[in-house]
């Protein structure tokens, strides 16, 4: 895009009612812009609206960010719909969490170094420090917040200080081995992402690996959820699966196990930085 433009990024979700789409595109063309991506997604079954819309205006003659978002809320205060508005080139402020297994974060930390992953990392949160050497190499901050029966509450009160601190939009739980409580799960609503292994059938347990090799599974998973005070039942954002047989071994299983983590992971923190995902009750829209 030349920089004689600016880019911006609405989404909007209501009930459906007739005009929506032309309401949008209508603002769009009424503040000078040009529409270059439209997405839309009508749940008959619950009568819900979804859309997303990338369009640029020139920069000389743009209104502004503020001038655009007061056109946008007169636009969607017409059909009821919430929204929100963007410029394109924000990076969205993002904090990482980890335990002792390093291979989700490293993935994260490697595809936002090669520009993958259009985001700025406030912070990596750990309740070890195995991994401080691994954020160090990469020049970034690393907060240890040890966790035990006793602390539970006043390291949640510190992480939720730190996401307020760091103006964190989302947080993503990189392989973090702690339960995170009703209250912090409901004050994340949407904005935190998780990633576990998922087998057919599912395998809970410390050694979920050496259950489905005991079953003989043929698919390999991982799923990336928003975080709900359900422990890993949240609204579904990614899924990565790969076809596996008897030659491999427990081992085998758990190489290729996280090699899903990591690509369901990834895949969902970049829709979501790219407002692709709209939550839709226990469910979500995804815009590819």
């Amino acid at each position: 895009m030349s920089a004689a433009y600016e880019r911006f990024v609405i989404t909007a979700t209501g009930p459906s009612v007739r005009g929506q789409v032309a309401g949008i595109s209508g603002f769009v063309d009424g503040h000078g812009g040009y529409v270059e991506e439209f997405d839309q997604f009508d749940d008959l079954d619950r009568r819900r609206f979804f859309a997303r819309a990338v369009f640029h205006v020139e920069r000389s003659t743009s209104p502004g960010l503020e001038a655009l978002k007061a056109g946008v809320a007169d636009m969607a205060g017409r059909f009821g719909m919430h929204w929100s508005l963007h410029n394109a080139a924000a990076r969205p402020r993002v904090l990482l969490m980890a335990s002792k297994l390093d291979h989700c974060l490293r993935d994260l930390l490697y595809r936002h170094g090669r520009g993958e992953l259009d985001m700025d990392v406030a912070a990596v949160v750990s309740n070890h420090r195995d991994v401080e050497p691994l954020v160090a190499g990469h020049g970034l901050r690393f907060v240890h917040l040890p966790v035990t029966p006793r602390t539970r509450g006043d390291q949640e009160a510190a992480l939720w200080a730190l996401i307020e601190e760091t103006r964190s939009e989302l947080v993503v739980l990189a392989r973090y081995m702690q339960i995170l409580s009703d209250e912090l799960c409901r004050r994340l609503a949407g904005s935190a992402i998780n990633i576990h292994h998922s087998f057919l059938p599912g395998f809970k347990g410390a050694r979920p690996y050496r259950q489905a090799y005991m079953r003989g599974v043929k698919l390999i998973g991982a799923t990336a959820h928003y975080v709900t005070p359900e422990l890993d039942e949240g609204p579904i954002i990614e899924q990565a699966v790969e076809r596996v047989d008897h030659t491999y071994t427990e081992g085998d299983l758990a190489a290729v196990g996280r090699n899903c983590e990591c690509l369901a992971l990834a895949r969902a923190v970049k829709l979501h930085l790219d407002r692709r995902v709209f939550l839709n009750g226990e469910r979500t829209v995804v815009f590819r």
